[in-house]
């Protein structure tokens, strides 16, 4: 994919387009329809494919009668285990090869009789036309031989094995004496909290279109990482990874669920080997459901004690989440509340327990989210045994260094997203009583809560190259799922390189292109960022080189530091020339540098910042509500988020990600929840009819601050924004339906039934 700005008047100053509001690069093409997504590129002699999903949750099968289906008019062929060409098992998951993370499960389609989950794929018809495969997927008839299965985590928990901790993220911690401290203290709170399980709904449900050359296969997906996709299929298929292309100029939404690879990508690519012609998969939103996993469910116990002046003295917080016996991540749900509050005491556990559901995955800050709702919901109940202003409460916490490992707090701001979010919001007018604020009939609540993520970054390699005429082209193999990373990334070289923004060009979406980073973590942008620095930085040295023995220039001698990138060309002073005049005394019609980095010195880095350093985007959120005393209808009424993000590149983009990370919180605190029927392990609610999300009607204005201050521990000052924003939001509801009526809600989402 490649793409270039329009005109924009330059700005003036040291910094002409970071921070601005210019708008998405990629906006005219999706509003007017000219974006191709995965499911639109055409083929000659294109195929369909459909799947045919176990109605078990465990088991084996014994029969699969494919006869009716096979008989269908249009139908290509059939593929079960019985007769489906190999595929390779899925690699063992490494740290030191991310790609590796990419398998969805390790569970090999169609090379197994096994069933693992209801909704398995069990077999692939593929048929000249898509309601064909359809017809036909539906005439297979599978027999099972069923097996003991256990899908209820709440039944389960007993069975929960302490969770393993990564280079990523630890999983215990113990300071102090937790349990004694507790049961010393003058005031404490004890809690448990559960959160159900979610499901991914993307605007663009996952799509596949596979096309195999001999052993050179090409496919249009739908990912978040081209990279890890690229290297998953070559090893599943058996071919070198130059041999496989993947192309994803255009992703209409992922939140983690199309960040690994999942069995319609897998299936699309096995059909189109099997038969010899292009296949596209498009799933159905239900297949989505049974093929793509999401947020796993939570049992959480947070038990906060605190002397009389507010002190915290304990802090527990323990959960039980769970993976699937065909795979599955453990959640860092205790994550933010390693970093967010000074105590002497404090104790963390994840467990897990496997269940015989469709293997969990990345999904919307994983186990942040669900955690800063446990953990902020019990600081605003320990605020309210202790009679304190919650925000108070919060600031009286803040620690000065890491309150486990005593590592620096790198650019922490929270004191004044606080300070700031108070004054704007008006929080000086909550009545602190229960129940006494009122609009007409209404009652009127008002909670915060603190937002928590993590900041980090991948290997990305970046080349940049500057043609004659001051055209700049920027190439990285990453995606653009509209969060705007194509815009920012031009932002960034324009300021880098001092020319107008309308003379970058950004490639992206293409597995050809230099690798790089996943789009997930909140991780992109400033992987990307820290490459395009890079490569600015070596193209400078470059046309200094060129210049170096010129004679005449008045860049001749100059060391790099002593040089200036602006107005289309290197300047000293008022002493300068443009880049065109560097390339034509050079004889050289354009420059081209690559930025590259890779996973041992990402590894490394990453072990020795963590020694030193805590790095994370927060935020505070201050949530109105309006709930109804007689059915108890909760409807949010106003919302203010103050973001401590380091540097902004774009205020456009940026604002839109922290105000569509709040509307998905709106969503898992009121109204988001997958129902699994405990009999059979089956989605009960696999549509958007009955898996509520936000809609218009349901979210309010939006007011999003940001502090806009650089980072100087991350590229270019900035910190991911994409997932910050969703933490802590379902803890602000319920801390102001807290206020509104009194009544405290442990278990999300919070409906009528749990308040009347």
């Amino acid at each position: 994919m490649s793409v270039k700005y329009a005109e924009t008047e330059q700005a003036t100053g040291a910094t002409k387009y970071v921070g601005q509001a210019i708008d998405r690069v990629d906006g005219p093409a999706k509003t007017t329809g000219e974006a191709k997504f995965a499911a639109e590129y055409p083929y000659p002699g294109l195929a369909y494919a459909a799947l045919v999903h176990a109605t078990v949750p465990r088991g084996r099968i014994t029969a699969i009668d494919t006869a009716e289906a096979s008989a269908v008019r249009g139908v290509i062929d059939v593929l079960t285990h019985e007769n489906a060409p190999p595929m390779k098992p899925a690699p063992r998951t490494s740290l030191l090869d991310p790609s590796t993370l990419a398998s969805g499960t390790p569970v090999n389609y169609l090379a197994t009789d096994e069933v693992h989950w209801n909704g398995q794929p069990v077999a692939v018809v593929v048929a000249e036309t898509p309601e064909t495969a359809r017809y036909a997927a539906s005439l297979v008839r599978p027999s099972y031989e069923g097996l003991p299965a256990a899908v209820d985590l709440a039944a389960e928990q007993h069975n929960a094995v302490p969770q393993k901790g990564n280079l990523l993220g630890e999983t215990s911690a113990d300071k102090g004496d937790a349990q004694a401290a507790l049961a010393a203290a003058l005031h404490s709170v004890d809690l448990t909290f559960t959160t159900p399980p979610h499901n991914h709904n993307a605007i663009e449900p996952h799509a596949t279109t596979a096309v195999w050359d001999g052993d050179r296969l090409t496919v249009h997906e739908a990912t978040q990482s081209i990279t890890w996709m690229r290297r998953h299929l070559a090893q599943r298929f058996g071919v070198p990874e130059k041999n496989v292309r993947v192309l994803s100029p255009y992703v209409g939404g992922g939140f983690g669920g199309k960040g690994s690879v999942w069995a319609g990508t897998l299936l699309a690519v096995l059909a189109a080997r099997a038969t010899g012609r292009p296949v596209r998969l498009a799933l159905t939103r239900e297949g989505v459901y049974h093929t793509v996993g999401g947020r796993t469910g939570s049992i959480q116990r947070v038990a906060l004690a605190a002397d009389a002046d507010g002190a915290l003295t304990a802090i527990l917080h323990t959960s039980v989440s769970r993976t699937g016996r065909g795979g599955g991540h453990g959640e860092q749900i205790t994550a933010g509340t390693r970093h967010l509050y000074a105590a002497p005491n404090i104790h963390l556990r994840q467990s897990t327990v496997r269940l015989d559901l469709l293997p969990n995955t990345f999904m919307r800050a994983p186990g942040e989210s669900i955690g800063t709702f446990a953990l902020e919901s019990a600081v605003d109940e320990l605020a309210c045994e202790l009679g304190l202003d919650p925000v108070e409460l919060r600031l009286r916490n803040e620690p000065d260094r890491d309150p486990l490992g005593g590592q620096k707090l790198a650019h922490r701001r929270l004191r004044e997203a606080y300070a700031l979010g108070a004054e704007r919001f008006g929080w000086h007018e909550r009545d602190p009583r229960p129940g006494a604020m009122r609009d007409g009939r209404w009652l009127v609540g008002m909670g915060v809560a603190t937002a928590y993520h993590p900041s980090m970054r991948m290997p990305a390699n970046v080349t940049v190259r500057l043609d004659a005429d001051g055209t700049v082209v920027v190439r990285c193999g990453l995606q653009e799922m509209g969060m705007g990373t194509a815009t920012v990334l031009g932002q960034m070289a324009a300021d880098e390189l001092g020319v107008p923004l309308a003379s970058v060009r950004v490639e992206y979406g293409d597995s050809d292109l230099p690798v790089g980073p996943g789009a997930g973590g909140s991780m992109q942008t400033a992987s990307a960022a820290a490459g395009v620095q890079d490569a600015a930085a070596k193209l400078k040295r470059t046309l200094l080189g060129l210049v170096r023995r010129a004679p005449g220039s008045p860049l001749r001698g100059r060391r790099p530091d002593e040089v200036e990138a602006r107005d289309g060309g290197l300047y000293a002073g008022a002493a300068g020339q443009t880049y065109a005049e560097i390339l034509k005394a050079a004889g050289r019609g354009h420059v081209e540098v690559e930025s590259k980095a890779g996973m041992l010195g990402f590894v490394a880095r990453t072990l020795r910042e963590r020694r030193r350093l805590v790095r994370a985007a927060t935020g505070a959120q201050f949530c109105e509500v309006r709930v109804d005393p007689d059915t108890m209808e909760v409807r949010v009424s106003r919302w203010l988020g103050v973001f401590d993000v380091g540097t902004v590149i774009n205020a456009k983009t940026a604002a839109s990600q922290l105000r569509g990370g709040i509307v998905m919180g709106i969503g898992m605190a009121l109204s988001e929840q997958t129902l699994i029927d405990h009999r059979s392990g089956r989605v009960m609610n696999a549509s958007l009819s009955e898996y509520h999300v936000p809609v218009h009607a349901d979210i309010p204005h939006i007011d999003v601050l940001c502090l806009d201050e650089p980072d100087s521990t991350m590229p270019m000052g900035l910190r991911g924004v994409g997932e910050v924003s969703i933490t802590g939001v379902a803890a602000a509801v319920a801390n102001a339906v807290r206020h509104a009526t009194g009544r405290r809600v442990l278990d999300l989402p919070i409906t009528l039934d749990k308040l009347l």
